[in-house]
């Protein structure tokens, strides 16, 4: 879509299929319109530019996280009023869509949700979990290498990193493919009318890890589940096994799905950029960069959702207490005030790890570190394996006619699918 000052002004970002594919020249338009920019829907304040982005994200005590998850839908039952509506949200959170998980919480709630997850998720666990990586992304590769193609999301991306937080998060094996078939509910766009995410989506992964939980307190083991399950806050509290299981369930949910689209949009660049692919073969090293420039230009998240406590600014535009504050992180990362020649892949940027796919400030990602680790993993062993990945021209057609089908989300970004074709690395299978 040109960049059509009319249009752009008009158009509805959350319903407008026409931004899907390619939404950055309109994100660029609203930067340069201003970094702080009101939208003609939803009541919307836009922020684009990477400083504003920034301040907004760190500063949780103006902005709530109460809609993270969601942004401007569906909205409270009743509009709030006043200067200060803090005491309205906590009053009104059950309404929206997953207010019983840290990605919504506020402080207080949020520390006791982030702390036991740290909690979990020590040194030694990590590095158990990234050993089952390097078996694993074999393993994976072992049941497609003789094929010459494959589907990233669905013949490797998902079962993978679906795999890894199974790992990480001790559940049984024999409940993998169950807990695959019902992960799902986010908000999608079409037919102008954005599909509202379900009050809990996770609710079958609840109940499952509500089990687990309360059988690892009746009959302790020697496994994951039992460490997950006896787990206390930082002041020595028991948390109740809901909250234990909804800790749980969301990051085997949250850790699955974006990181697949991480592998996913990686391994796009890696066939489409011939260039880029010969210099990871030549050097391993860069690979650690290779991925942060990947998540700088086409990080998972598209917008992040907070709405504002009290009357504030923001690069000196009024926001009002009760706004919904919408950050587009691939219009920050793009900033050419932070990031020269924004939309340039450079594998060697000497400042790409600045980028705000992850987040900043208390809501910062917790599982970054393991998706990177997942997303290194896959990379290493798929070049090793292989000599040459490339596009599979009957799929997504030739190089100057490509066709690819976006996500229809607004809150995530990703391929529904990418095939790729690939040549054997001699004495490999």
């Amino acid at each position: 879509m040109a960049d059509n000052n009319t249009a752009y002004d008009t158009i509805d970002f959350f319903t407008d299929a026409s931004l899907v594919d390619d939404p950055f020249p309109y994100f660029d338009h609203l930067r340069r319109r201003c970094p702080v920019a009101r939208l003609p829907h939803h009541g919307v304040v836009a922020i684009t530019g990477y400083e504003e982005a920034h301040e907004v994200l760190r500063n949780h005590e103006t902005f709530s996280s109460c809609n993270s998850a969601s942004g401007p839908f569906p909205g409270f039952s009743v509009a709030p009023e006043g200067d200060d509506i803090t005491a309205f949200i906590a009053t009104h959170r059950e309404e929206l869509p997953m207010s019983e998980y840290m990605v919504t919480q506020d402080v207080p709630a949020h520390h006791d949700h982030r702390g036991l997850i740290m909690r979990l998720l020590t040194p030694k666990r990590m590095r158990e979990n990234e050993e089952f990586m390097w078996r694993l992304a074999d393993r994976q590769i072992d049941e497609f290498i003789d094929k010459g193609s494959f589907e990233v999301l669905r013949d490797y991306g998902q079962a993978f990193a679906l795999l890894v937080i199974a790992d990480l998060l001790g559940v049984p094996e024999e409940h993998h493919r169950e807990f695959r078939k019902h992960l799902g509910g986010l908000p999608q766009m079409a037919d102008g009318e954005p599909h509202e995410m379900a009050h809990d989506p996770l609710s079958f992964l609840i109940a499952q890890f509500s089990e687990f939980v309360e059988d690892r307190r009746r009959e302790p083991r020697n496994d994951v589940l039992t460490q997950i399950a006896s787990a206390t806050f930082a002041d020595g509290r028991t948390p109740d096994a809901d909250f234990v299981a909804r800790m749980a369930a969301f990051l085997f949910a949250a850790g699955q799905d974006t990181t697949a689209r991480l592998i996913c949009a990686a391994l796009h660049v890696i066939a489409e950029r011939p260039d880029i692919q010969a210099a990871l073969r030549a050097d391993t090293s860069l690979i650690p960069n290779f991925i942060e420039e990947v998540l700088r230009l086409e990080g998972p998240v598209k917008s992040m959702g907070r709405m504002t406590r009290v009357n504030t600014a923001v690069a000196g535009e009024d926001i009002a207490a009760g706004t919904v504050v919408t950050i587009f992180p691939g219009a920050a990362n793009r900033d050419p005030n932070r990031f020269e020649e924004p939309h340039a892949f450079q594998i060697d940027r000497r400042n790409a790890k600045e980028h705000l796919a992850f987040g900043r400030g208390i809501h910062s990602c917790p599982g970054a570190p393991l998706s990177r680790i997942e997303a290194q993993v896959s990379i290493e062993r798929l070049l090793s394996r292989t000599s040459d990945i490339r596009i599979n021209e009957v799929e997504h057609g030739p190089a100057d006619a490509r066709r690819y089908d976006q996500e229809p989300i607004y809150i995530l970004r990703g391929l529904r699918a990418l095939h790729l074709d690939f040549t054997v690395a001699a004495g490999t299978s």
